[in-house]
């Protein structure tokens, strides 16, 4: 079984996922490292020298590589991936999909503190990221509300969170 975790930045996918593949022994994958081991550059250095499109190319051909798989996995997903191509379609067919959602002013407080490690957010100022995320949200919620799973994080500990996450999917 693979299950995915999706959500905008700063929604938890990272550090949910990590805890969560502890607990159910399952192989850990975060798309974004993975993309960035493989071809041994960060993100926001392959959106720099190489652009946004070749990055949704790498991060398809990486995603359908994992979901191929056989393996027990969960998987970290980027905010954007379900976004691209028909991504969403794919996660849903071969995975058990989890979208964490979080209101604007947790992922603005959350995201604030991690601007150089995020291209997208990295030139906005503090006071125009709630503007910035509310927007971006209107545009990916449809793809991310696809999910077969969507859970509220806002106010739960990553506990409750991954306790939420195995009962839903009958782990």
């Amino acid at each position: 079984m693979i299950i995915s975790l999706v959500g905008y930045m700063g929604s938890g996918k990272s550090h949910i996922s990590k805890i969560l593949s502890d607990k159910i022994n399952f192989k850990l994958i975060d798309l974004d490292k993975e993309i960035s081991r493989r071809n041994k550059l960060t993100i926001p250095e392959i959106f720099e020298k190489k652009g946004e499109i070749y990055f949704r190319k790498l991060e398809r051909e990486t995603l359908e590589e994992i979901l191929a798989t056989q393996e027990n996995i969960v998987l970290s997903l980027g905010g954007g991936t379900p976004v691209y191509y028909n991504n969403m379609e794919i996660i849903n067919n071969s995975s058990k999909s989890v979208f964490l959602r979080a209101s604007i002013a947790t992922l603005a407080e959350r995201i604030s503190k991690q601007k150089e490690k995020r291209p997208l957010i990295a030139k906005i100022s503090d006071e125009n990221l709630p503007e910035f995320i509310a927007k971006h949200l209107f545009e990916r919620n449809i793809f991310y509300s696809k999910a077969q799973f969507n859970i509220n994080t806002d106010n739960k500990t990553p506990e409750n969170i991954i306790q939420e996450i195995i009962e839903k999917l009958y782990l």
